[in-house]
């Protein structure tokens, strides 16, 4: 039995708003316990708020994003990073001109069914 799964195609998320996901690992690519995630939100992208059931690290590669957790607003640039736990109500954005490209970390695995999308 093989120890190790290397990830040379990953799974590109359908979206309707310009971001762009390459899923490496979760439940839509190699299924496990976490979800990792490479991520690039266009200039004026934006989610509704969410208060998803798992925890979510990001970390910032080029650019800049824009977190509104709870009524604090935090912006992360290249190089920085967050973690969000599961059970806060948050809204991701990038207001910025430039594009923000990312990597997402969750834990359990992300799913659409436990982020929690408020309708706007």
């Amino acid at each position: 039995m093989k120890k190790f799964n290397v990830q040379r195609t990953p799974f590109l998320v359908p979206t309707d708003d310009g971001k762009i996901i390459e899923e490496h690992f979760g439940l839509a690519s190699i299924p496990g316990n976490l979800s990792i995630a490479k991520m690039i939100a266009p200039p004026g992208w934006s989610e509704p708020f969410q208060t998803p059931e798992f925890d979510e690290y990001t970390f910032v590669i080029e650019g800049r994003k824009q977190f509104v957790i709870e009524n604090e607003t935090v912006v992360l640039s290249k190089g920085e990073s967050i973690k969000i736990e599961a059970g806060v109500r948050i809204q991701y954005s990038n207001p910025f001109l430039e594009p923000c490209e990312y990597i997402s970390i969750c834990f359990p695995a992300f799913s659409i069914e436990k982020v929690n999308r408020e309708e706007n």
